[in-house]
């Protein structure tokens, strides 16, 4: 019988030194490579991934900051004719009659306007029907 022999040789890549991975690592930390290089494109291209992708992986708990409502609650828009459309909120209006709530929304206008008198306006409800603002359509004199 013949006996057959098995010899098992290792073909090992030659692996880098650690020494140079070492190396190699420390030069893209100190940022020692020249423009235009393969590892200066590698360094940019890393930097590039961390920008444009940490926000999906890491909270930086930053959030736009809440709309402060102006003091006075009242937003002036000036019209195309010359006059100006006021939003005024619900809250400074407390009455039910057309004559009374002219004159609170005219009491909450010439603070910010000065005299002026009211051309129209015209509630604005929520789905429910409630009253949120008024639009009030007023003339300098």
């Amino acid at each position: 019988m013949q006996r057959a022999e098995i010899t098992t040789s290792s073909t090992d890549a030659p692996s880098l030194p650690v020494n140079a991975v070492w190396r190699t690592i420390r030069s893209y930390i100190l940022w020692q490579h020249e423009r235009g290089t393969l590892h200066y494109d590698i360094m940019v291209t890393l930097i590039l991934i961390f920008v444009f992708f940490s926000p999906y992986w890491i909270n930086y708990k930053d959030k736009p900051t809440a709309r402060i409502p102006h003091p006075t609650d009242i937003v002036v828009t000036p019209l195309a004719n010359g006059h100006l459309m006021y939003e005024i909120s619900r809250a400074a209006v407390s009455a039910q009659d057309d004559l009374t709530i002219r004159e609170q929304l005219l009491h909450a206008i010439e603070p910010v306007s000065g005299n002026v008198s009211i051309v129209s306006y015209q509630p604005v409800t929520d789905r429910s029907g409630n009253v949120v603002t008024y639009k009030v359509v007023a003339e300098r004199h």
